[in-house]
C-alpha cells in the first residue's frame, strides 16, 4: 500500500475523480507544452456522462486555457478498457499538426494512471501488510493499535501531515456551518448546514449528538459541493462524513488532537486498504466505494477514541461498510448534491 499522503489529499471539490485529479492532469500536460498553439481534451464514459455537473471541464480549462485556447470533447459512450474515467490530452502546434498526444485515467480519490506498467505515477510501497487481517493479527502479536502500524512504516513527518489534514477539515466543517444560499448548478438546492446546526443546538442531550454530526457532515458536503477546500476522506464526494465524526467527538467528548491524528492514522489505513485491495472509485464501484468506506472509516477512527480493540475497531468498520454494500453511484444531473450529501449525513 502506498502512503496515508496519498490517500489524505487536500483539494478542490466537488469531485476528487472528476475535478481534482482532471485539474491535477491539466496542469501537467500544460507545463509539458506552454509552447502549444492549442489543445484539445476528449472526456470518455464516466467523466463525459457527469463531467458538467462536476465541473470537469471548468477544472481543465482553468489550467490549459491560460496556455492556449482549449477544446472540451465529449465522448460519455464510449469507455476506455482501463478504467471508466478517462481523458486524451491532445498538444498542437501552428500548423494544426499533432505534438503529443496522452491518456490518463482517473483512478479515485485524487489519484491519476497511466493504465500501464511502467506507470509515471507509481510511488514506492509503504506498507507491507496489505489486508485487515494481516494487520489485526500484527497488533495481537505486538500488542499495538493501527495507528501504530502507521507510524511504524510511514515517515517521520507523517503527524505533521496529518496534522494538517484534520486542520483543513475543521476549517471546512466551520466555513460549511458559516455559509447560507444556494449551492451552483440547476438544482437550485439550498444549503442546510446552518439551519440544523441552530436546530441541533436546541434539541435535548439524547438527539443533540445526532443532530449535530449530521449539521457538520451537511456542513463539509455543500462545502464540496460549491467547489471549496476539502479532504479526500476516501474521496471529495465522500469527504462529509470523517470530520464530522472526529469534530463532534473533539468538541463533545474533549478528545486531545494527538488522539484525533490517532484516529485519523487507523481510519486512513482503513480506507488505504479498501482503496489497495478493491477501489474507492464511484464510478467503478459505486458510492459503497465511497461514502460506505467512509462510513467505515469513521467508525472504526470512533472506536478507537472510546478504547476499542484491534479485533473491535476491525468489527466497527466491518459493519460500517457491509450496510452500504451495493450502494450505486447515481446523482442527479451529475452534481454532487442529491443523493450524495445526504448520504454523508447519513453514512456518519
Amino acid at each position: 500500500m502506498k502512503s496515508l499522503k496519498e490517500f489524505y489529499r487536500i483539494g478542490r471539490g466537488p469531485s476528487s475523480s472528476h475535478t481534482m485529479a482532471p485539474q491535477r492532469a491539466a496542469q501537467m500536460f500544460g507545463e509539458r507544452h506552454p509552447e502549444a498553439h492549442n489543445f484539445e481534451v476528449s472526456l470518455f464514459g464516466s467523466l463525459a456522462a457527469t463531467g458538467k455537473g462536476h465541473m470537469t471541464d471548468v477544472a481543465i480549462l482553468e489550467e490549459l486555457e491560460p496556455i492556449a485556447p482549449t477544446n472540451i470533447v465529449w465522448k460519455p459512450d464510449i469507455w476506455l478498457p482501463f478504467h471508466p474515467n478517462s481523458m486524451l490530452f491532445k498538444a498542437f502546434d501552428a500548423e494544426g499538426r499533432l505534438i503529443e498526444g496522452w491518456t490518463v485515467y482517473s483512478v479515485g480519490g485524487g489519484a491519476l494512471s497511466e493504465g500501464k506498467d511502467p506507470d509515471v505515477f507509481d510511488t514506492k510501497e509503504v506498507y507491507s501488510l496489505n489486508t485487515m487481517n494481516d494487520i489485526m493479527l500484527w497488533c495481537h502479536n505486538t500488542g499495538k493499535s493501527y495507528w501504530e502500524y502507521v507510524e511504524e512504516n510511514e515517515e517521520s513527518d507523517i503527524w505533521d501531515y496529518l496534522e494538517t489534514v484534520w486542520k483543513a477539515m475543521q476549517e471546512a466543517v466551520e466555513r460549511g456551518l458559516d455559509t447560507e444560499g444556494v449551492l451552483p448548478g440547476p438544482l437550485h438546492l439550498p444549503r442546510k448546514a446552518t439551519t440544523y446546526y441552530v436546530k441541533a443546538n436546541g434539541y435535548k442531550p439524547s438527539l443533540q449528538s445526532r443532530g449535530l454530526v449530521y449539521a457538520y457532515s451537511l456542513a463539509v458536503s455543500e462545502e464540496n459541493a460549491s467547489g471549496g477546500q476539502v479532504v479526500t476522506a476516501p474521496t471529495c464526494g465522500s469527504s462529509g462524513v470523517v470530520p464530522a465524526v472526529l469534530y463532534h467527538l473533539s468538541k463533545s467528548y474533549e478528545f486531545s488532537d494527538k488522539r484525533i491524528l490517532h484516529a485519523l492514522a487507523t481510519a486512513g489505513l482503513i480506507g488505504n486498504i479498501v482503496k489497495h485491495n478493491a477501489s474507492i472509485s464511484g464510478a467503478e464501484v459505486g458510492c459503497q466505494g465511497e461514502v460506505g468506506v467512509a462510513c467505515a472509516m469513521a467508525a472504526g477512527a470512533a472506536n478507537q477514541l472510546f478504547g476499542g480493540s484491534p479485533f473491535q475497531i476491525e468489527y466497527a468498520a466491518e459493519m460500517g461498510i457491509e450496510h452500504h454494500l451495493g450502494l450505486t453511484c447515481d446523482p442527479v444531473c451529475g452534481l454532487v448534491q442529491i443523493p450524495c450529501i445526504e448520504r454523508n449525513a447519513f453514512a456518519a
